[in-house]
């Protein structure tokens, strides 16, 4: 399939990113991998992408893009824009996106900065057809071949640990469905006890027991997306998994690029 509009969340908080301010930018998307923004990096591996139609940037001040060289159409092989974010938080963004631009929309982060335009093709090939909404993972193995000394948020299933790679393809309209369960789980982020009796608590006493599978998973929180369906792709390459979240991840993709 080709012809995806791709979707890049380059935003910033309300109050500011810590990893921003510790790396002297006002966005993370501008700190600098390998001697190119982070954000140019993401873009020219969508860019190079067959599968990539055009290229939409969701950033609440594009004027901090005007200047980079990477996103010049003479550098850019893709048509780019840019969306102001919205206030509601990512799942807010996508949605509005979502709405304006329609499906099949691939979603992933600026600070993605190791993406890769094979890893599109992997996940693209792979994705269920019938599918609604698939994100990518990357199994933990595979994650600390790539990168030992790594520290990720694991997600602990049945059938073995996961993390996520900041890379979604809201395939179908039903999708629009997972988009709005996202966003009432955002909002209640901050409320535990709320989220996890929305979520139901059987789901959630057989994930702490370590019982419940990816597939078993994808299928609950399909069922509480209004029956959209949901899938997952595991990358064969652990690097997809690292994106920039704290200085010792920003120290550890630096390593892996290299100098520029």
């Amino acid at each position: 399939m080709t012809g995806f509009t791709a979707l890049v969340l380059a935003g910033t908080r309300a109050g500011g990113d810590p990893l921003a301010d510790y790396a002297g930018v006002s966005h993370k998307a501008l700190i600098q991998v390998g001697g190119r923004t982070m954000i140019e990096r993401v873009v020219a591996a969508l860019a190079a992408s067959p599968e990539v139609e055009r290229i939409v940037v969701a950033i609440e001040r594009p004027e901090l893009l005007r200047d980079l060289p990477g996103l010049q159409p003479s550098a850019c092989a893709r048509p780019l824009s840019t969306m102001p974010t919205e206030p509601g938080g990512p799942s807010a963004t996508v949605a509005a996106a979502l709405g304006s631009r329609g499906t099949p929309l691939l979603v992933t982060t600026a600070d993605n900065a190791l993406l890769q335009t094979a890893w599109l093709t992997e996940f693209l090939a792979r994705a269920p057809p019938e599918a609604d909404i698939v994100a990518a993972l990357a199994r933990r193995d595979a994650v600390e071949a790539a990168a030992p000394d790594t520290k990720r948020t694991w997600l602990r299933f049945a059938d073995g640990d996961h993390s996520g790679c900041n890379l979604f393809l809201l395939a179908r309209p039903a999708a629009a469905q997972a988009i709005a369960f996202w966003r009432t789980l955002e909002g209640e982020r901050k409320r535990p006890l709320r989220m996890m009796g929305r979520l139901g608590w059987a789901f959630g006493a057989r994930y702490a027991l370590g019982r419940l599978t990816m597939a078993a998973a994808a299928a609950r929180l399909g069922e509480l997306a209004g029956g959209a369906r949901l899938a997952v792709v595991a990358m064969s390459d652990g690097r997809a998994a690292i994106d920039v979240d704290k200085p010792d991840d920003l120290d550890l993709v630096r390593r892996l690029v290299g100098p520029g």
